[in-house]
C-alpha cells in the first residue's frame, strides 16, 4: 500500500517512518521527492498508525 505523507521534509523523516514500519514487522521504502512511503507486510491501519506515532500524517493512496 501506498501513502502520501505532505509532512515528510527530509531525510530524518524518512528514516524515521521507515524504521517505524520495519521495526514492527513491515518493509517500507519512502520517497521525499513524491512524499510517499510504499509499505508491505502491514495493514493498512496499523501502517497509519505507526507513521502518525512517527509524528506525521499519512493519506492512504490504494
Amino acid at each position: 500500500m501506498k501513502f502520501r505523507v505532505d509532512d515528510m521534509t527530509c531525510g530524518h523523516c524518512t528514516a524515521a517512518i521507515e524504521t517505524a514500519i520495519k521495526g514492527a514487522g513491515g518493509t517500507a521504502s519512502a520517497d521525499l521527492s513524491s512524499k510517499t512511503v510504499t509499505v508491505g507486510g502491514l495493514g493498512t491501519a496499523r501502517a497509519a498508525e505507526l507513521i502518525r506515532d512517527a509524528g506525521y500524517t499519512p493519506q492512504p493512496l490504494d
